[in-house]
């Protein structure tokens, strides 16, 4: 058996953003249009104080953003690609996984699988992963997989299974999410919610890697089916009518459900993990949390250290990026593990839809 690393992390940022306020004004102004037609029930205001205290998100990053604040329209443009030409997620992922080899300091030629974990994928087939390699030019093979909100993390630890068995020496997780794609930004409830983004990182057997970064000590996880959280639709739709969707198509959740039947789960999840890891809760220096609702996650943290954790202890990203699904925990890792130090411990872990929950315990080399 091989132990594992962590070598590179990346973050692929869009070049688009959408604040609050530009969010706000433009479902307003869908609201007041509905409204004049007789929209019954009335098409409540939404406010960025709203926004805000709902969730602790300020801002998103998008791939499209007039589409999504044109009132007459209220989704993304996101054109048809011809079939020579990269996919979107494709093209997302590969810058990701550019930055995150640079920080290993290896090339994509020395990875053996590439693993696209994502909540939604543009197609069926060919898989996206396969896509991604070949632009990469890495060998070996390549698999989508789909765990929702968790899917980094069970890709994680499906990629350091591989490595620790000794079928492979390095993988790439890489995790493109087109959450506007999904979004029904025309639902004063979850309007705010999402945003773009793709997130990779790097994993190695530890006696070749080059990059110090983290052993990944154990993996745990967990999935108990609910429908509290879902979306029936499937894939990256690319046309339809502004007006006449079927809502369950789009993003769907029981906010409320949720909320109860998580974060319990969650936090015994991580409390079990750290546990049969032989990990006191104190030991660790820093939460790496799936960025959904800050509430969740300060409740989590409560739960799991005890106390209050300090900001640099559970560091947040919401506020910049929004829910990205999949990639927000790994966002906060990425932009926050530089400063640890040799021996310090830390945990990754991600939680939704399914629900799932995936949990990555590292200890930075």
């Amino acid at each position: 058996m091989h132990d594992v690393a962590i070598t590179g992390s990346g973050v692929f940022t869009p070049p688009h953003t959408i604040t609050n306020d530009e969010l706000v004004a433009a479902f307003n102004a869908y609201a007041d249009r509905r409204n004049a037609e007789g929209a019954d029930p009335p098409v409540p205001h939404s406010s960025a104080e709203f926004i805000m205290s709902a969730s602790g998100i300020g801002n998103r990053y998008v791939m499209d953003k007039d589409g999504i604040l044109d009132p007459d329209r209220m989704f993304p443009r996101l054109p048809e690609r011809p079939d020579d030409a990269p996919s979107l997620m494709a093209q997302m992922g590969v810058d990701a996984c550019d930055r995150a080899l640079s920080r290993a300091g290896i090339g994509a030629g020395q990875v053996d699988a590439v693993l696209c974990a994502a909540s939604n994928h543009e197609r069926a087939y060919p898989a996206i992963a396969v896509e991604i390699q070949d632009l990469l030019g890495s060998q070996g093979f390549a698999f989508d997989m789909n765990v929702a909100c968790s899917s980094a993390t069970f890709g994680i630890q499906t990629a350091a299974d591989m490595i620790r068995a000794g079928s492979i020496d390095r993988a790439i997780v890489v995790n493109p999410e087109i959450c506007s794609g999904h979004l029904e930004w025309r639902d004063r409830d979850c309007h705010f919610i999402f945003g773009d983004v793709a997130t990779a990182v790097v994993l190695e057997r530890a006696d070749l890697a080059q990059a110090p970064g983290f052993t990944v000590e154990s993996t745990r996880l967990a999935t108990q089916f609910s429908n509290n959280i879902r979306n029936n639709d499937g894939f990256l739709r690319r046309t339809r009518d502004a007006m006449d969707d079927r809502r369950d198509m789009q993003f769907v959740q029981e906010g409320r459900k949720v909320f109860k039947e998580v974060l319990p789960l969650v936090s015994t999840h991580i409390a079990d993990h750290l546990a049969d890891a032989g990990v006191r809760a104190a030991d660790l220096k820093r939460l790496w949390l799936h960025q959904a609702n800050k509430a969740m996650n300060d409740y989590i943290g409560r739960k799991v250290l005890g106390r209050i954790p300090e900001p640099h202890e559970q560091p947040n990203i919401l506020q910049d990026y929004a829910n990205t699904s999949s990639a927000g925990s790994i966002i906060a890792f990425a932009k926050h593990s530089d400063d640890l130090a040799a021996g310090d411990r830390g945990l990754i872990c991600s939680f939704g839809a399914g629900y799932s929950v995936g949990s990555v315990l590292l200890t930075k080399r």
